[in-house]
């Protein structure tokens, strides 16, 4: 099957890179950004796929897909930084806590292009969760690190939620 112009440049590009990876350079970056998480109303950002199991105080069982707005600041007008999308599903019997597998979409501002992917432990109502990162494309190949979120603001009448994310991520520059 003949690859587009696009297709042969991406690869060309990612092969580029891994040919000078050998003496690519450690770089550490951190970013902070919130997303706008819509659990309701007429356009929501979670969607739940599956139910919870029946009468389970957290919820166990429960799938959701998500596609939330990350912006430079808390209000939702704020400037625009790409998006959060992925599956979380929660995962305990015994606590709120969420497996999350999101990927972290930056469409804005220097890391345009570029992802970040983040999976692990997300325990709900704890003030402030740690998550590994586990990976990243584009500007952030080779990404590991830590993001630290908390629940900015949270609004039970409207289930819109604010979330706060600083990301530690180590990356290459080849």
């Amino acid at each position: 099957m003949a690859k587009s112009n696009g297709e042969a440049k991406l690869i060309e590009s990612v092969e580029e890179w891994y040919k000078n990876f050998g003496s690519a350079r450690q770089k550490f970056t951190k970013l902070h950004f919130f997303l706008q998480d819509l659990n309701g109303g007429p356009n929501p950002t979670v969607l739940k796929v599956v139910e919870p199991i029946a009468n389970s105080a957290t919820s166990f069982g429960q799938i959701s897909m998500v596609d939330d707005l990350a912006t430079e600041g808390p209000e939702p007008d704020s400037k625009k930084v790409g998006r959060a999308q992925g599956t979380i599903g929660f995962a305990d019997l015994n606590d709120t806590a969420i497996q999350m597998v999101m990927n972290f979409v930056f469409t804005e501002g220097e890391y345009a292009g570029s992802t970040i992917s983040v999976l692990g432990r997300n325990q709900l109502f704890q003030d402030y969760r740690e998550l590994p990162i586990v990976g990243g494309t584009g500007v952030f190949r080779f990404a590991s690190g830590s993001a630290v979120t908390n629940t900015y603001s949270f609004d039970t009448a409207t289930n819109k939620g604010v979330l706060e994310y600083t990301l530690f991520v180590v990356h290459y520059e080849a």
